[in-house]
């Protein structure tokens, strides 16, 4: 199958989880996303916690993925080759990660306060979604083009990226945002017991991803 620069993918997995990239940076990224979400526990904002986590932890589960494909095809979709301050996964690194994990609680701030309403006579948690996920897949383009972030295949590209990861991302939180607690709870917590065991068997004990 073609490729796109597939020696990307061989230095992207020398990165891998390789300290020797760390920077400084690290700290404050990460201290920034703790802020924001303390801010919101602050104001007991518990639907907008629940959709940057929902979010967050679908985020984790496409990346396993994709890191699954890596393993098992010998490349993945996407990858990280270079420019981040420690590569978790063959596709995400701590930056995009700290991005993700703010994401979903951040755009709740647009989201109407009637979950019914509908725009151009969608409902809006689905319109909302496909407007953000298609602001990151337009984004991504740009990411693409520079040397820190690589579609693999020539067919992988903004359109699959919207369709089958961003809309998902997306739509997740939306929902979520307006989920009894009870369901928050178990689907949120459902998924992230799924991405916590899925890195301690593929990443910990069958060093796959």
């Amino acid at each position: 199958m073609e490729l796109n620069q597939p020696q990307l993918t061989d230095q992207a997995m020398q990165l891998l989880r390789n300290v020797s990239t760390f920077q400084w940076y690290f700290i404050p990224l990460l201290a920034f996303v703790v802020y924001i979400y303390f801010n919101e526990i602050e104001k007991k904002n518990w639907k907008g916690v629940a959709a940057g986590l929902s979010l967050y932890s679908t985020h984790w589960f496409a990346e396993i993925l994709n890191a699954l494909i890596q393993h098992f095809s010998g490349h993945a979709l996407w990858t990280v080759p270079t420019g981040t301050s420690f590569l978790l996964l063959v596709g995400v690194g701590w930056e995009l990660s700290m991005m993700f994990a703010a994401a979903g609680l951040i755009f709740t701030k647009i989201l109407p306060k009637d979950p019914k309403l509908k725009i151009l006579g969608i409902n809006n948690r689905i319109a909302m979604a496909v407007l953000n996920a298609a602001f990151f897949s337009i984004f991504e383009i740009f990411l693409a083009r520079t040397p820190a972030f690589h579609w693999v295949y020539p067919w992988w590209g903004a359109l699959p990226v919207f369709i089958t990861v961003y809309i998902p991302f997306f739509l997740m939180a939306n929902f979520a945002y307006d989920w009894k607690p009870k369901v928050q709870k178990t689907v949120i917590g459902s998924l992230i017991a799924v991405d916590i065991a899925a890195m301690i068997i593929f990443a910990g004990i069958l060093e796959f991803i």
